[in-house]
């Protein structure tokens, strides 16, 4: 899987989704004050020129001689999609045709032609299979009842389902942000990063161990800060922290642990729906994230959780809506002080993680990670 960080990519559940329509739209405000190159992918299947949307074809398959074929487009006045990209504002705009077999093959081609730094905007939902954007959408419509199999295959990947109807969007583009060529969406969501633990495991202050030259607390703030519209730090010892320049939100009663510093930094949040991460996760994936916060904001769960692939519950890497704290409070005044002591009092929904998470509990495992920073660093 080729990463690219300054991809952002657009995928269709069907026909007529919106995605072109969206892909301008970003265009029309990112590509002033940026350089954009505009990417629109075909995936061919047969040879025999049969159309793979059905019908019988506009030629564009059974045209294709090659494996594969990268052209620019250089007409803006063209009423072809590529044209509507390139006069929405992108400097520069590629169709990329290709045989499903060979999608790997052309994409390494399609990133040597655009440059391996370029920022792009990419219309497709095969793509998804061979690089991994910095940001990935899948556009639709609300009359859409069954998604295409292309879609279907890739729509767990997704950031966010965009639904277009009548000209407009669910999404909020201006949650989406290019900071440093890289390319985020910023959720209207809290992030709650735990910083009052012990640290009895690790044997020192786990959120102040330096990784490549910073805190801990701090790559993981880093991490948060243009993701979420808000990022607050639970812990007690308010001084300690502002460096940070967040807010830090101490417990309303110190010493009875981490449900505690959950309430009461939910009770200090501004939105519904939150994200609580413990400092000793280091590597915050993103993408499973937003994947919990799509169920909590789609559904009817107060909180949802991940499971680990050995069956653990990752509580602290989990999304709370802001209306369990009251939960949590009648939890606290009973006397509980565990976490999953309020399972039983609210709705929660538990969801596979697609890979374990990274947590650093001893020296041992503080210290090969550390290690590999530094070699990831030459």
């Amino acid at each position: 899987m080729i990463k690219l960080d300054g991809m952002l990519m657009i995928g269709a559940a069907g026909t007529n989704a919106g995605k072109t329509q969206l892909a301008c739209a970003l265009l029309r405000k990112f590509g002033k004050g940026h350089d954009i190159v505009a990417i629109k992918v075909t995936t061919i299947k047969e040879k025999d020129g049969q159309c793979p949307r059905g019908g019988e074809g506009c030629g564009v398959c059974s045209s294709l001689q090659e494996d594969f074929c990268i052209t620019q487009e250089t007409d803006k006045n063209s009423e072809k999609d590529t044209g509507r990209l390139l006069a929405a504002g992108a400097s520069r705009v590629f169709w990329l045709r290709v045989r499903t077999e060979h999608l790997h093959q052309a994409a390494i081609a399609l990133l040597h032609t655009v440059g391996l730094d370029a920022v792009s905007i990419c219309e497709s939902n095969s793509l998804r299979h061979v690089i991994e954007p910095g940001l990935f959408l899948m556009a639709g419509h609300p009359d859409l009842r069954v998604w295409k199999d292309s879609a279907r295959r890739v729509k767990a990947w997704a950031d966010r389902i965009v639904t277009a109807q009548g000209g407009t969007f669910d999404l909020d583009v201006d949650r989406i942000k290019l900071v440093e060529g890289k390319w985020q969406l910023r959720e209207k969501a809290t992030a709650i990063v735990m910083a009052g633990g012990r640290s009895q495991r690790m044997g020192a202050d786990k959120s102040m161990l330096p990784i490549n030259g910073r805190p801990l607390v701090e790559r993981i703030c880093q991490q948060l800060r243009n993701g979420f519209e808000q990022v607050l730090v639970s812990a007690d010892q308010v001084e300690k922290f502002a460096f940070l320049g967040l807010e830090v939100v101490p417990d309303k009663v110190p010493g009875q642990g981490p449900l505690m510093g959950i309430a009461s930094a939910l009770a200090a949040s501004d939105n519904e729906l939150n994200f609580v991460v413990a400092c000793d996760i280091p590597n915050v994936k993103l993408r499973s994230v937003r994947r919990m916060l799509s169920q909590a904001a789609g559904g009817d769960a107060d909180i949802v959780i991940p499971v680990s692939r050995d069956g653990k519950h990752e509580p602290l890497f989990a999304v709370y809506r802001k209306n369990a704290l009251a939960a949590m409070n009648k939890a606290l005044s009973s006397g509980s002080r565990k976490i999953s002591d309020v399972f039983s009092l609210c709705k929660v929904q538990y969801i596979e993680l697609e890979e374990d998470l990274i947590n650093l509990n001893t020296a041992a495992e503080y210290e090969r990670f550390r290690k590999e920073m530094d070699n990831a660093r030459m």
